[in-house]
């Protein structure tokens, strides 16, 4: 089972945001054996800024963390936009690690 912890800051998220979350985190998974847990925070930022909707996402790796903060118009395109570019740190993380133990 997944390790996700999921937080609404100054709002109440429905049921359908927090299984969105949940379902694209995830992936992340699924991806890498070596992830621990993934602790997923929602906000909203300054109210002048239209693209104010902020998803921070940190992943306890055994090792290490990844963490990412993307911010856009709606929580799910934060979300989307932060579970990508935690897919490229995976990515490059695998084909590092690969290349070394091709190199030894």
């Amino acid at each position: 089972m997944n390790n996700i912890s999921f937080q609404a800051v100054h709002f109440k998220a429905s049921d359908q945001l927090e299984d969105f979350v949940k379902d694209k985190v995830s992936k992340l998974f699924d991806q890498d054996d070596s992830i621990l847990r993934a602790d997923v925070t929602l906000f909203e930022g300054a109210s002048g800024n239209p693209r104010n909707q902020f998803c921070e996402i940190q992943l306890s790796v055994s090792g290490e963390n990844h963490f990412v903060k993307k911010n856009t118009e709606s929580y799910e395109k934060s979300v989307l936009s932060a579970v990508v570019a935690l897919q490229k740190i995976i990515r490059r993380k695998k084909t590092k690690g690969i290349s070394r133990r091709r190199k030894t």
